[in-house]
């Protein structure tokens, strides 16, 4: 795996390239191909450190991020995100896409744990009118409504947008390119 490190407002010293680069190793095992996984480390205030680790393979993309007062507690932490999404997916394609076709190592059917054959489904579906709204407009519906997200047909360039609540409280827009 090839491995890249950004960062922003934190020295990052060798021990701490070293762990990483080490405990990321663990993942080779799910990457028949070239992987790279960019690590992007920072400073949140003064005692918080975050680590974002962001995978890509096989036109794929995982990630993961978290935020602790230590960095090196953030790479046990975040791995073990990385590797559930990784082995999902993996076990998802497994059974929808031949495993020559696969991106990833292939691996016995004794080793796949019973839980992953248990993978989530669909359960509701629901269907509504979408209305041409302004970006303020979708925001204010999606609060009357009680919602974290909200689709709209945006009335500044008719495409199709979704508004959606941060974590920190804020407001973030997807607006896809096609």
């Amino acid at each position: 795996m090839i491995i890249e490190l950004v960062s922003k407002n934190y020295n990052e010293g060798n021990r701490l390239v070293n762990v990483i680069e080490k405990k990321l190793s663990r993942l080779d095992k799910y990457f028949s191909g070239d992987a790279e996984a960019l690590v992007k480390l920072s400073t949140v205030g003064t005692e918080k450190y975050t680590m974002e680790i962001t995978v890509r393979f096989g036109g794929y993309i995982a990630r993961a991020e978290v935020t602790s007062q230590n960095m090196y507690d953030n790479i046990d932490l975040v791995l073990p995100k990385l590797e559930k999404q990784i082995a999902k997916f993996r076990d998802r394609m497994n059974s929808k896409v031949p495993k020559k076709a696969l991106p990833l190592k292939a691996e016995s059917e004794e080793s796949v744990p019973a839980a992953a054959e248990q993978l989530g489904k669909i359960v509701k579906e629901k269907n509504f009118n979408i209305s041409i709204v302004t970006v303020e407009e979708a925001i204010a519906e999606m609060e009357l409504l009680d919602h974290d997200f909200y689709v709209f047909v945006n009335a500044d360039n008719n495409k199709v947008s979704v508004v959606y609540t941060r974590h920190d409280g804020d407001y973030g827009l997807i607006t896809p390119e096609y």
